[in-house]
């Protein structure tokens, strides 16, 4: 299990961004439309850098749902493969199986 301020701190991060988006889409918007003059697109640009920096989606950590494990996540699965080989043994997802050769 990870730490739970690591957990936390993911969901603060992911709550901002939601906030967020719409004001950073339009901000970029404005500062990569070519046909408003150099000024204005200066001035997005200058204000897009003012926002925190935790409001970009790229500061986002794909973390397992089940455990908050921050490595070998699958996205498909919302869960890391430590989380999914665990469930699989049990049974408790259908169709997977542990294999043996």
């Amino acid at each position: 299990m990870a730490k739970k301020s690591a957990i936390n701190r993911n969901e603060a991060v992911k709550a901002l961004v939601a906030r967020q988006a719409d004001k950073r889409a339009e901000l970029k918007a404005i500062a990569n439309d070519e046909s408003r003059p150099l000024e204005e697109r200066f001035e997005a640009r200058l204000k897009l850098a003012a926002l925190p920096r935790n409001g970009s989606a790229t500061r986002i950590r794909n973390r397992c749902e089940v455990t908050g494990r921050p490595r070998a996540y699958y996205r498909k699965l919302h869960m890391s493969r430590v989380a999914l080989r665990e469930l699989a043994s049990l049974g408790q997802i259908p169709g997977m199986t542990k294999s043996s050769w």
